[in-house]
Formats: C-alpha cells, sequence, structure tokens
C-alpha cells in the first residue's frame, strides 16, 4: 500500500462521505474485508478522488449520474450526500436527476428521486 495515496485517498473519502462514515467502515471492516476497505480508501479515493484535475463538486456529479445507471442505489445515497456535501445545489441535482431518469430509465430517475427526498427530508429535520 502507498501510505501517502492512502492517507490522501482517506482525507478525500471523509469530506465527501463524512468522517463518522468513513471511520465506522474502517472500524468495523472484518479481518476479511480490511483489505478491501483499504484499497477502496487508497485507489478510488487516492488515485481518482486525488487527482485534482477535476474538483469534487464535477466528481460527485458525475458519480451520481454512474451510480445511477449501474443501479446501486445504496451507494448512490452515499454519494448524493457527498454532492451536497461537495457544494452540488438543489437546482444542479434536479438537473442530474432528469439526467439520469432521460438516459438511465424512468425508474432509475424514480428511485434516485424516493431517496433524494428521502435524504432531503432528514436534512432538514436534523438542522
Amino acid at each position: 500500500m502507498d501510505e501517502e495515496r492512502f492517507e490522501r485517498g482517506l482525507a478525500k473519502r471523509k469530506a465527501t462521505l463524512g468522517a463518522d462514515y468513513v471511520e465506522r467502515s474502517l472500524a468495523n471492516a472484518s479481518e476479511f474485508s480490511r483489505d478491501f476497505q483499504e484499497l477502496v480508501t487508497e485507489y478510488c479515493w487516492g488515485t481518482a478522488w486525488g487527482d485534482e484535475t477535476l474538483d469534487a463538486r464535477t466528481r460527485s456529479m458525475l458519480n451520481l449520474t454512474m451510480i445511477a445507471a449501474l443501479n446501486r442505489m445504496h451507494e448512490w445515497e452515499l454519494h448524493f450526500r457527498g454532492a451536497l456535501r461537495n457544494g452540488v445545489g438543489l437546482g444542479e441535482l434536479k438537473a442530474i436527476l432528469t439526467q439520469i431518469a432521460i438516459y438511465c430509465g424512468i425508474p432509475a430517475g424514480v428511485e434516485c428521486h424516493r431517496i433524494a427526498n428521502r435524504v432531503l427530508k432528514e436534512m432538514e429535520q436534523q438542522s
């Protein structure tokens, strides 16, 4: 493992997904899955998200569309929350959801809207 890339990835992962979520994921990793958590942190977050060519907002927007296309809704919710943390505005998110519905299909758009509405309601209740 490249320690510098891992630490860069850890910082990017926490900034987008929230420190509590990331620390919990790492702490709860079993012996079986610990290496995978480290790989995700180093490879996805350290290499891709650590590349400053694209800013975090842009990466968040790209991830929302790709993850919706893959129908990985648990991950989509994490990245929807991350997109909000990375400064993607509600108007932009609405436009992204329209893009998802058109190019990934209405059922994907419906599911993304369902998740987005629930997350926004939770956030509203917490403030």
